[in-house]
């Protein structure tokens, strides 16, 4: 059975945030073939937000970010291969949006998707917000959820 769980970096326990590089590691750096900087030094900011899924071990995760502007920035969304296809990554969004809500009314909640991965943060509620880029060898596209959110419903909580 999954469960969802969330911390500060503080409250990390050192077991879970080995799980969480090693999660990130394994899609981003190993699976992405994408040789990136991986601990950038936002994790240990005071308002980050880890956002993670167990199921016997840590399957899913995302980091949620507070940006100088007051906006929310979803990162780092991976799921493990093996637990793919499954709705996790719907369930981890659902709960970075929820948590913005909570902690910052009002603010909107920015990311940047994997171009190939536009249509499905679109249906999350997410717009295209800006030029495609490439970074470390991936395009991208920003993406925003202005507040008020535009769809009614479209949260997946």
């Amino acid at each position: 059975m999954t469960s969802l769980h969330t911390a500060l970096f503080a409250e990390l326990d050192l077991a879970t945030l080995h799980d969480i590089v090693r999660l990130r590691v394994d899609v981003f750096v190993v699976e992405q073939n994408c040789p990136y900087p991986e601990l950038d030094g936002r994790d240990t900011d005071e308002s980050t937000r880890h956002v993670w899924v167990v199921d016997a071990a840590v399957v899913g995760y995302l980091r949620l970010l507070t940006e100088p502007d007051r906006s929310r920035r979803i990162g780092r969304v991976c799921v493990a291969r093996s637990r793919r296809g499954r709705g996790l990554a719907a369930d981890l969004v659902g709960e970075g949006l929820r948590l913005s809500r909570v902690e910052t009314p009002g603010a909107d909640v920015v990311l940047d998707a994997q171009t190939h991965l536009a249509g499905w943060y679109e249906r999350l509620g997410f717009e295209v917000d800006g030029a495609e880029f490439v970074e470390d060898g991936i395009a991208h596209v920003p993406m925003r959820r202005r507040t008020p959110w535009p769809r009614p419903g479209a949260t997946p909580d």
